[in-house]
This record gives structure tokens, C-alpha cells and sequence, in this order.
């Protein structure tokens, strides 16, 4: 592990064919978006996240837990994309244009990738902004800007096949979205340059993806304000928010 100059990087990136960039919450909480837990404050501070972020939760409090849910999709749909985002969509376009890929993979459930203007991001935990039928799985993106009438909401309503509807997001308990990690999977497997960026490094299986890349011979860069559990697998590191560092190194990277 090095602690790296940004010219440094910068040369790797202009060099190679084809970067992962793995995202968690760092990345969104410079958007204004609380991570999971700090979203436990005010009128939710006397729960722990177990205690809302289960089907077993959802069963037994569907209003409850679909009432935080949407608190958060709403906070989501008010943020926007930092410089962070956006210097990772135009990278992703820049190296298209040459031929080559960049490919994004996240944690996060607010979108932000999306809507700063990056492709096929890949979602591991879901999305806030999509939810879906909590026994059929149908999922629905049409729903209102501001707050659900009722919780818990419902899908399809006064139809014989009405059903409660549910975050699109994965909770304790539930496996990942199967497409969604066998395609991060296959593509950590490919590339020649992996980036870690605003992730803890504690939640897996998404963690322990970069492993991946380091057996198929790419080079690894963790960015983040502060040193994870994982840093010394990295080859490289940089200490600041991905907001600071993605638009630097883009710049230094393309000059033009």
C-alpha cells in the first residue's frame, strides 16, 4: 500500500482498458445523504436499523418501515449528484469514446450515479427510488414526488390483486440481486484498474469483490477520507472525498 500522488493515479487511469469503480456511502454522503446509520436520528433514534431493515420487520410493521423508507427516498430525490458523480459519468463517457470502459458498481440506493449521467450502473443493494409488490416483486418507479398518502403503501390499489408495496432495496436476511453481482462479478474479474471509493469495506459480499480484481492482475486504489479495514490490500491509496480527488483525476488524467 502506497499513499499515491494524484499524477500518479491519474497516469493509470489515462493508461488502462477497462475500471471498476465500487462506490458505498461515502460517496453519497458527501451529496447530503446520511449512511444507514446516521439516518437513525430524531423521531427514528430509538431504533437500531435491525429493527427496521428486515422482512421480519416489514411483516410486523409494514407502516413503520415503509415510513422510514419513504423518508429516505424523498431525502434521496432532494440531493444531487456531487463532483464526485459527476467526474466518475463523464470519465466512464471519456473512455467510451476511446474504446474503452469504465464500469460502476454501488452500494448505494439513491441513484445519484443515475442521474449525474453514468450507464448501467450496477445496484447491489437496490433502489429507494424503485419499489415494488411485496409478494409478487412487480416493481413500480411511477411514485409520488412528495410523501406516500399512507403507509404502508400500496400497489395497485382496490384490485383483487392488492398488495402492500416495499423498498426495492435489499434488507438483512435477503440475498443480493443475483444479475446485479454476477455482472460485478464478471467485471471485477476483467478489469486492470479497481477503485474502492467511500466504502467501509465492512459489508459483504460487496467487500470482498476487489479480491476479484486482484487475482485477474489489476491494479487497486482505495479512495476515502480515512483508512479502512481493507486499506492494506490496496496497491494504492488516496485520503480525501471522492468529490475533491474524481474531478482532479479526471482532469490530470485528460488535460484537454
Amino acid at each position: 500500500m502506497a499513499q499515491d500522488t494524484l499524477e500518479h493515479i491519474a497516469a493509470l487511469i489515462a493508461q488502462a482498458d477497462h475500471i471498476v469503480i465500487m462506490t458505498g456511502a461515502g460517496a453519497s454522503k458527501e451529496s447530503g445523504i446520511p449512511t444507514f446509520r446516521d439516518a437513525l436520528d430524531g423521531l427514528w433514534s430509538k431504533y437500531e436499523p435491525g429493527e427496521l431493515a428486515t422482512p421480519e420487520a416489514f411483516e410486523k410493521n409494514p407502516a413503520l418501515v415503509t415510513q422510514w423508507y419513504d423518508e429516505r427516498r424523498l431525502s434521496a430525490l432532494q440531493s444531487k449528484p456531487n463532483a464526485g458523480h459527476i467526474a466518475m459519468a463523464k470519465l466512464q463517457k471519456r473512455l467510451e469514446s476511446q474504446g474503452k470502459k469504465l464500469t460502476l458498481i454501488t452500494q448505494n440506493v439513491d441513484e445519484l450515479h443515475q442521474r449525474a449521467g453514468a450507464k448501467d450502473v450496477l445496484e447491489l443493494h437496490g433502489s429507494l427510488i424503485t419499489w415494488r409488490g411485496a409478494s409478487t416483486g412487480e416493481k413500480q418507479r411511477n411514485l409520488p414526488e412528495d410523501a406516500f398518502e399512507s403507509y404502508p403503501p400500496k400497489h395497485r390499489e382496490g384490485t383483487p390483486q392488492e398488495e402492500l408495496l416495499r423498498p426495492d432495496v435489499v434488507w438483512f436476511g435477503e440475498g443480493l440481486p443475483e444479475d446485479a453481482l454476477q455482472e460485478a462479478t464478471t467485471q471485477a474479474s476483467q478489469c486492470n484498474l479497481y477503485f474502492s471509493v467511500g466504502t467501509s469495506s465492512v459489508v459483504w459480499p460487496a467487500a470482498g469483490i476487489v479480491d476479484l480484481a486482484i487475482k485477474a492482475g489489476a491494479t487497486t486504489v482505495e479512495v476515502n477520507p480515512t483508512e479502512t479495514i481493507l486499506s492494506s490490500e490496496y496497491d494504492h491509496v488516496l485520503r480525501g472525498p471522492s468529490g475533491e480527488i474524481f474531478p482532479k483525476l479526471l482532469e490530470l488524467a485528460f488535460p484537454d
